[in-house]
């Protein structure tokens, strides 16, 4: 899995939500302000309003059609963000071509008309770019304070600045006549819009910006939890995952391994293509990883044409030695139907030998800072190799450890004794580099020989 790549995709599928929520709420701010003008401007002045509001909404599907067919590029929301604030700002101070003649333009400011500035940002904080969101910022204060300036430099204004001392306002009635005068232009009013248009623009980016984290996070608790699925069970995946750094520290517990193996995997790939050999291994390996989830183990690792797994880890369970023996007649029954498919298909059946042993591991995380993994270690983990490599000698398809039928028992024995018809008592037996003997139950299913593979393959 490339997380950097997941990281990405992740990112992007975020993105075009957050565009198609931003044209929602573009469009749904619009057409608020469309039913607005409707009881506060009188008509046929509101005409020119909802008339430019409609085409503001029909312009807010360019960007999505863009976006739909792939064409939409990383600096075209800057530009549909200008042309949105620009015609915003130029439709609220230009004089309105149905009012009457002799009404003069900056009476509009007059009525909080800067407010649909504030509605127009808000729609910005859906589209999931803190970057988006101050550019709007400050495209929205600059062509307000262009517009103001452009009303303010009208010959029949009325001035007043920040301060107010330059025209005397510490009267008031002249205050009150000045307010109240409709080409009044108030800079101090303009200079606090301003400011709180910018400082409203950067909490909204804040607020995109956190989201942004929460996805991220989002993002590398879902590259854990499917880092912690190549193992567990899902079961034991939501374990993990709720708690801190279960396999940080190494600690020995009790617990049955598992090795599973095909036999004769490496002639059976000297017939035949690497195709058909991937084809293959991807079938085995599904299998096996299936029963192994089924029974509650952990998938330590594939080998090659194998693998290796445990019950037991990261936490014990009362129930391990019989999942172990359990999942160990479930691969022999899956593979025996494998089998039936196959040769239903004209292909040549395949064998696998499983071997399994209970007793003492080490298990924690293990490597370098650059490469961790989970490492199951210990002679139980020899031993479980080593009874899967006899099913060799033996000609049997399963051998598992008397230590291993023992702790069965000792869980359930009424069902230990259920579950070990069609196993035989072989007693002692000498493993490879072991002092002494181990006390092997074997299935009673057999391997076919070498020959009689080898005449298979001649007879396909």
């Amino acid at each position: 899995m490339n997380f950097p790549r997941l990281l990405d995709e992740t990112f992007r599928s975020h993105e075009r939500e957050g565009r198609k929520l931003q044209f929602r709420g573009r469009t749904f701010s619009l057409l608020v302000a469309f039913v607005l003008t409707y009881f506060i401007v009188p008509y046929p002045e509101a005409y020119f309003y909802q008339g430019t509001m409609l085409l503001f909404i029909l312009t807010g599907f360019i960007p999505t059609w863009l976006d739909r067919r792939g064409w939409l590029r990383e600096w075209h929301p800057y530009m549909f963000v200008t042309l949105d604030f620009v015609a915003l700002t130029f439709m609220i101070v230009v004089p309105n071509p149905l009012a009457p003649p002799d009404l003069p333009p900056q009476m509009m400011l007059h009525f909080d008309t800067s407010l649909y500035l504030f509605l127009l940002l808000s729609s910005l904080a859906f589209a999931d770019s803190p970057r988006l969101v101050i550019w709007g910022g400050i495209v929205g204060a600059v062509g307000w304070t262009l517009g103001v300036a452009w009303l303010a430099s009208l010959p029949d204004s009325i001035v007043i600045w920040p301060g107010n001392g330059a025209i005397g306002l510490n009267d008031v009635q002249t205050r009150l006549r000045i307010i109240g005068t409709p080409t009044t232009v108030d800079l101090g009013v303009m200079l606090q819009t301003v400011v709180i248009f910018l400082i409203v623009s950067l909490v909204l980016a804040a607020g995109v910006s956190r989201s942004r984290r929460l996805v991220w996070r989002y993002a590398v608790i879902e590259r854990q939890r499917l880092n912690l699925a190549r193992y567990f069970p899902p079961a034991t995946v939501d374990q993990l995952a709720r708690e801190d750094e279960p396999l940080q520290h190494i600690r020995e517990v009790r617990a049955a391994i598992l090795f599973a193996d095909l036999v004769g995997f490496t002639r059976w790939s000297e017939r035949h293509t690497p195709a058909q050999t991937i084809a293959m291994l991807r079938e085995v390996h599904g299998l096996l990883e299936e029963a192994v989830f089924r029974h509650g183990g952990t998938l330590d690792k594939f080998i090659g044409d194998g693998v290796m797994a445990t019950f037991g880890t990261p936490e014990p369970t009362s129930k391990d030695a019989l999942n172990a023996f359990r999942c160990v007649k479930a691969i022999l029954d899956d593979f025996a139907q494998l089998n039936a498919r196959r040769i239903g298909r004209g292909e040549e059946p395949i064998q696998i030998a499983v071997g399994a042993h209970y007793g003492s591991v080490v298990v924690g995380n293990i490597g370098t800072d650059r490469r961790l993994e989970l490492g199951v270690i210990g002679d139980t983990v020899n031993v479980a190799s080593r009874l899967e490599e006899l099913t060799r000698l033996l000609g049997r398809a399963a051998v598992v450890s008397g230590d291993l039928v023992s702790d069965m028992r000792r869980e359930d024995a009424e069902a230990a004794e259920s579950l070990l018809a069609g196993f035989d008592d072989l007693g002692g037996n000498q493993l490879d580099g072991r002092r002494q003997d181990v006390v092997v139950w074997a299935s009673a299913q057999t391997l076919l020989t070498a020959e009689s593979r080898s005449r298979w393959a001649r007879s396909a």
